[in-house]
């Protein structure tokens, strides 16, 4: 097989000398060039390369064939949105930084040479493989389909079985079961995080290609090659009739100047639209009561968590005992200015905080009790065993009721969604990669 060395970063460069030599760039020779990019080493920056796209848009495998001016740099700035976007929520991509309007700087990596296509709406191809399968249909769970790079060929649809049976080896890795599976669950996970981003523009993210690749330097399987405008089918409201993507270009009866021009106009709405994606739609909050500061270490390890959710956390202290008063005050402090709140209740021994504030309050509140060698079994009885009406959860974990919280703030924020989504697949990954490494060690 043909091995593909692509790499995936994210830059605004072009290739000339006088590009490169603003950031020093030292290009070496052409490792590869596709229908729509370049790739280049990177003689100063040993396992990373620069990809350099073209103003060039293709069709069926290329038997539709243009240049549209300005296609580079509106390719490479959806690129570099997407993926810091996916970036900043944890998922492992080759993306290095973005060096100028037309390309990036990515990890080397040797490609893997298959497209991954999820799906949530029916349409395009798989409508013609599937017939009596209604545009529309809607699949719940995702559709995810495999499909070898092989333009001779037409990119034929594989199984993982065919997969698994080619046994690639790229960068030292052989292609088995444990890679295809982290690749799947990958596909799957990346496409919700885009869906879910997506949505807040009121945008249907129908379906998505994209392809991975082994870094040549840490011999991980990562998200490679380019997300652009060229990878997927995006609705606005849900409407077949207002897509933005490449489709748009496939579907010209005739190529003329004015219609490359709307198809141009369409790139750039989303290129636009997607730095939108970058920014959060409804900002939340946590605020941590403490009963006293010898709980001080228990609510840091809150704040700590909620920060690796990008979740602002205000450490207050108060007690229901013997400050009730002030307790209410500071809730409505919280409550005044609209902000999204949950309140998380510090409070050992007898834990009055919680449910005071749970009995006060429409926000969300969490008991989070610091539990203690000596009376930690009873008193946690107070966190769970409260008069009827209230509505506050117990949660023993200063990290999963930070956990927790962002699970509730996810709801209405994208981006605390997307962290929580990466979490688990990275969780996932961890446990598939300790089980290949157990197995080899018993053989």
């Amino acid at each position: 097989m043909l091995t593909r060395f692509l790499l995936s970063a994210l830059c605004q460069c072009s290739v000339t000398e006088n590009e490169a030599s603003r950031e020093n760039l030292k290009l070496g020779k052409k490792l590869n060039e596709g229908k729509t990019k370049q790739i280049f080493e990177l003689l100063d920056e040993p396992g990373n390369v620069l990809v350099q796209s073209k103003d060039q848009i293709t069709a069926g495998n290329a038997v539709r064939k243009d240049q549209m001016e300005g296609k580079a740099a509106i390719a490479n700035k959806t690129t570099s949105c997407v993926f810091k976007l996916l970036q900043d929520a944890g998922i492992k991509t080759a993306f290095v930084r973005q060096h100028s309007e037309t390309a990036f700087v990515a990890s080397h990596c040797e490609m893997i040479p298959i497209e991954w296509v999820c799906r949530r709406i029916a349409t395009g191809s798989f409508l013609k493989r599937n017939p009596g399968v209604k545009e529309g249909y809607r699949f719940s769970p995702l559709k995810l389909e495999m499909f070898f790079k092989d333009d001779a060929n037409n990119d034929p649809q594989w199984s993982e079985e065919q997969l698994l049976a080619a046994g690639f080896e790229l960068a030292g890795m052989s292609i088995g079961r444990c890679e295809v599976d982290i690749m799947s669950k990958s596909t799957v996970a990346i496409f919700e995080i885009l869906e879910k981003a997506w949505a807040t523009q009121n945008c249907t993210l129908v379906d998505m290609k994209i392809e991975f690749g082994v870094n040549v330097s840490t011999k991980e399987v990562v998200l490679a090659d380019v997300i652009d405008n060229d990878s997927w089918r995006l609705w606005p409201s849900g409407d077949r009739s207002q897509q933005k993507d490449k489709q748009v270009y496939r579907d010209l009866k005739e190529v003329t100047p004015e219609a490359m021009q709307m198809v141009k106009r369409n790139f750039e709405w989303v290129s636009e639209r997607v730095k939108l994606l970058l920014e959060t739609q409804t900002s939340g909050r946590v605020v941590v009561l403490m009963g006293s500061t010898s709980d001080m270490a228990h609510c840091e390890r809150i704040r700590k968590a909620c920060s690796s959710y990008g979740i602002p956390c205000h450490l207050r202290v108060t007690s229901a005992h013997k400050g009730p008063d002030e307790t209410l005050r500071i809730k409505a402090e919280y409550e005044g200015d609209g902000v999204p709140t949950i309140f998380v209740a510090v409070a050992g021994r007898s834990n009055g905080l919680g449910p005071v504030m749970s009995g006060n309050t429409a926000y969300p509140v969490i008991n989070c009790p610091p539990v203690t060698s000596d009376w930690g079994a009873q008193d946690i009885w107070s966190s769970l065993r409260m008069p009827s009406g209230l509505g506050c959860s117990t949660v023993l974990s200063p990290d999963a009721a930070a956990q927790h919280a962002a699970q509730i703030l996810g709801l209405t924020d994208h981006l605390i969604w997307a962290k929580l989504r990466a979490s688990m697949l990275n969780t996932w990954v961890s446990l598939k990669q300790a089980d290949k490494k157990l197995q080899q060690c018993s053989l």
